[in-house]
């Protein structure tokens, strides 16, 4: 594996870190699939909880799969040990996905769709991975994500950063669902990858959704390349 640490100090950098009292959620997405999406929010949520001394949580929006547990369970030697799940969701229960049709309790009525999500911290260091328990869904039960930014201010008022890693769009309309509740946007584009048009029509929908694209991500996890370039917003 490259080593992105320079990167990521490169990408704190640029998007201004954090402050005390002023907690951020950072939505991480590629126009396509393979970019490195998940691996470049993976390193920079570690990071901000490693080298910035953060409170940081990792969201992951790939619900069925949920590659960042599996990707540092399966690491325990660089990103430490997992630990037990815990309730993903605020005390106030919000989530910011629905499960349709909802699952019914003994006594008829609707389970909370928060039962469906768990966190684990991970390591030493005051972070968190998100997974989603897709094992508990039943029959033709489907999960959509919410347009709405209960659960997105409630997570923060219980971190300082919320990275959030988003199927890239041609997965997935997610990105575009929550662009508006994100205080930033990082587009994500593997450094050997010349068409940055797909790039370009992702930035204008989520900047047309109402969201904010912080800049471009230059993964070099194969090919060198630099960071963290701002001039494509230009």
């Amino acid at each position: 594996m490259v080593d992105l640490s320079a990167e990521m100090a490169e990408l704190w950098a640029s998007l201004g870190g954090t402050s005390p009292g002023r907690a951020r959620a950072v939505q991480f997405v590629a126009a396509r699939r393979g970019e490195g999406v998940s691996t470049v929010a993976r390193e920079f949520a570690a990071f901000a909880a490693n080298r910035a001394g953060r409170s940081v949580w990792l969201v992951d929006l790939d619900l069925f799969a949920s590659p960042q547990h599996a990707a540092i369970a399966a690491a325990p030697e660089m990103y430490g040990p997992l630990g037990k799940a815990v309730s993903a969701t605020p005390t106030d229960g919000a989530t910011f996905f629905t499960v349709q049709p909802p699952t019914l309790m003994p006594d008829g009525s609707a389970a909370p769709d928060s039962r469906f999500l768990v966190a684990h911290a991970v390591g030493r260091h005051k972070w968190w991975v998100t997974r989603f328990r897709a094992d508990v869904l039943k029959g033709s039960q489907n999960v959509h994500v919410l347009p709405s930014a209960d659960y997105w201010n409630a997570l923060k008022r219980h971190a300082d950063l919320v990275v959030v890693d988003c199927p890239s769009a041609d997965r997935s309309s997610s990105a575009l669902t929550i662009a508006p509740f994100m205080d930033q946007t990082v587009l994500v584009v593997a450094a050997d990858q010349p068409d940055v048009q797909a790039p370009a029509r992702l930035r204008d929908g989520i900047q047309g959704a109402g969201g904010r694209v912080a800049g471009v991500f230059f993964n070099r996890a194969q090919v060198e390349a630099p960071g963290f370039l701002r001039a494509f917003l230009r």
